[in-house]
């Protein structure tokens, strides 16, 4: 099986992007994991089907598969990448597109500066649609990690994050806590990892863990539940400026039952073809 992919980056969180709608795209996990490995495949930290839409009110459907060959609900930078490549590659001529998701539909946008504007949805808060094992909805949450008791928030963004508030990201030890809470036992479906300092009202700065894919140089929907974790410890404005470690993204969020925004770049690199 010969296919065509493009290698594409949001912020050097890097994605195999596949047209599964002029080829027929079948990926097993081990064929998965053989694309994301960096010394044996291809190398990513997801890889990105573009479908046909599932519904009329959508025009295509986007499926996101992380490194460890796991199907997963979201990735905020990968839908920039994907509305960037369905332009690139003919496939729309829209400036708005609108998508479907395994978590539903989201709106892209194509700004004339060349960034991506995304509609992430509104955030999830209920313990058990995140889902995460607590009795009731509290704005943070006392979790035991490595043998001492941390403060988190929980939400979703189409996909679970737990926001731990540190002094310092760049030297907190993310390698080591980041897979603790990843895989800790009141997340039943692992959950992604975000270490944010607040610098300002209006800036913050972030380290994310992703759930099987391990730290990234950037995470969309991460940075997305930052700022709404943020917003919701009263700590900061409605426009925020995220420092992560492949660049910086603007997210937005006005309160409790608003969509979220982010705006930030993708970058195609290079196209090519792959037999499996």
């Amino acid at each position: 099986m010969m296919l065509q992919f493009s290698k594409m980056h949001g912020l050097g969180n890097d994605f195999l992007v596949f047209d599964a709608i002029n080829q027929q795209v079948e990926l097993s996990p081990e064929q998965l994991r053989f694309l994301a490995d960096r010394r044996f495949g291809v190398g990513c930290d997801q890889i990105l089907l573009v479908e046909r839409p599932l519904s009329k009110t959508t025009d295509f459907y986007y499926r996101i598969f992380n490194a460890d060959g796991s199907e997963v609900e979201q990735c905020g930078n990968g839908a920039r990448c994907f509305a960037r490549f369905v332009r690139n590659h003919g496939l729309s001529h829209k400036n708005e597109i609108p998508v479907g998701t395994a978590n539903g539909d989201i709106r892209l946008y194509l700004l004339e500066d060349g960034q991506v504007k995304v509609n992430m949805g509104v955030p999830i808060f209920t313990p058990e649609e995140i889902p995460f094992a607590a009795d009731q909805r509290q704005t943070t949450y006392a979790i035991e990690l490595d043998g001492e008791t941390r403060e988190i928030s929980v939400l979703s963004m189409g996909n679970p994050h737990a926001v731990l508030q540190v002094a310092d990201p760049d030297r907190f030890p993310v390698e080591t806590l980041g897979p603790l809470l990843e895989r800790h036992v009141l997340f039943p479906r692992r959950v992604n990892a975000g270490f944010m300092s607040v610098d300002s009202p209006s800036e913050i700065t972030l380290r994310v863990h992703e759930r099987g894919v391990g730290e990234t140089l950037a995470c969309g929907t991460g940075a997305c539940a930052a700022v709404v974790a943020g917003r919701q410890r009263k700590l900061l404005q409605e426009e925020v400026l995220v420092h992560l470690r492949g660049g910086d993204l603007v997210v937005s969020w006005q309160g409790e039952g608003e969509p979220v925004w982010m705006t930030g770049p993708a970058t195609e690199v290079f196209q090519g073809k792959i037999e499996l």
